[in-house]
């Protein structure tokens, strides 16, 4: 599966440690969502997505295997869910899985970092 990573796991230490495959990070590529944004989710010092025209979210595309997968949905909880959507790498348009949660959770007026 690929993943679009968009938040906390983006930052190296976290991925490795999160998946529990230290050697992840190295398959790390740029990536782009566009039609989304990313803000807090609400309560937390996370973030999520909310679909916003002519908005776009730098992140990067991961493909993972069903052990690493297992271990960032652990980590990742119960707040979100794996959505499908298409992203830009510098190879081209991908389809890929993110971590999103329901629009209702997501505090629009808060843009994450």
């Amino acid at each position: 599966m690929i993943l679009f990573l968009y938040g906390t796991l983006l930052d190296p230490a976290v991925l490795a440690r999160m998946s529990g495959e230290p050697a992840l990070v190295r398959r790390l590529r740029p990536a782009r969502l566009d039609g989304w944004r990313r803000v807090f989710l609400r309560g937390t010092p996370y973030p999520t997505l909310v679909e916003a025209a002519g908005a776009d979210v730098d992140g990067a595309v991961l493909p993972v295997g069903p052990a690493a997968l297992a271990r960032l949905s652990a980590y990742e909880g119960s707040a979100y869910a794996l959505t499908p959507l298409g992203v830009t790498t510098a190879r081209g348009a991908v389809r890929a899985q993110a971590w999103i949660a329901s629009a209702r959770r997501a505090d629009a007026a808060r843009p994450w970092p």
